[in-house]
């Protein structure tokens, strides 16, 4: 019995070191600055980081989240960013922040992903349109129209979008749970890869002729490259 007992705790400490292993490990510092500098700098997290010693007020600041982003292009919205390139402190902190600007009458975030975050948004201006869909098999579709002071959650790895419905801008602030999200955008990922995926792959997944195929990858390859 005792060597059962003794098997089943070295079975759990053996999973529990494992599971230990997988996560991020915890900063044994206080903040881990990015810098472009490669020649001095020691690589963590992802990105090459300064001597904390030389770290100022200006690593963890961004002004300018208040000025509105230019909606003038083919989907109507404009995604300021405030993650670790714009924000050197934030490295290895797993935290991000996006303002979101949308134009009249169907300003659209369109469909994406965030492989490496959870998103938590907040609208400030207008009424959005928000949905994400849950992944295979089930597909379902989450819907809800949102006001200002409003607050909608977007699953990690959630296809989702957002549209506004309304005749007016409207602004929202996003938070994510990275310093680097990873934002896959699905029709430019999709159809403006930098290579473009055969036209086989497509006609037969998406059921669609090969010059439809055709006339999409040459819209978004253009867009991408």
């Amino acid at each position: 019995m005792k060597g059962v007992q003794f098997l089943v705790a070295f079975v759990l400490l053996a999973l529990a070191s494992k599971l230990v292993s997988a996560s991020d490990p915890g900063p044994l510092q206080d903040f881990y600055v990015a810098i472009n500098d490669t020649k001095d700098g020691v690589f963590v997290n992802g990105t090459f980081c300064k001597d904390p010693k030389l770290a100022t007020a200006e690593d963890f600041f961004l002004p300018g989240l208040n000025v509105p982003g230019n909606t003038s292009n083919q989907v109507g919205s404009m995604v300021p960013p405030a993650n670790v390139q714009q924000i050197p402190g934030l490295n290895t902190l797993g935290i991000s922040l996006f303002r979101i600007d949308y134009a009249p009458y169907g300003g659209l975030n369109p469909p994406h992903t965030y492989p490496h975050a959870i998103e938590i948004l907040v609208v400030v201006e207008g009424t959005l349109s928000f949905s994400f869909v849950t992944s295979n098999t089930d597909n379902r579709l989450f819907n809800k129209v949102l006001y200002p002071g409003d607050v909608f959650i977007f699953p990690k790895g959630m296809i989702h979008f957002r549209f506004n419905i309304g005749s007016t801008n409207a602004v929202a602030f996003a938070a994510l749970s990275s310093q680097n999200p990873g934002v896959i955008t699905i029709a430019n990922a999709v159809f403006g890869s930098d290579l473009a995926i055969n036209l086989d792959v497509f006609a037969k997944a998406f059921e669609l002729d090969q010059n439809i195929v055709k006339q999409l990858q040459s819209r978004f390859w253009w867009d991408n490259n």
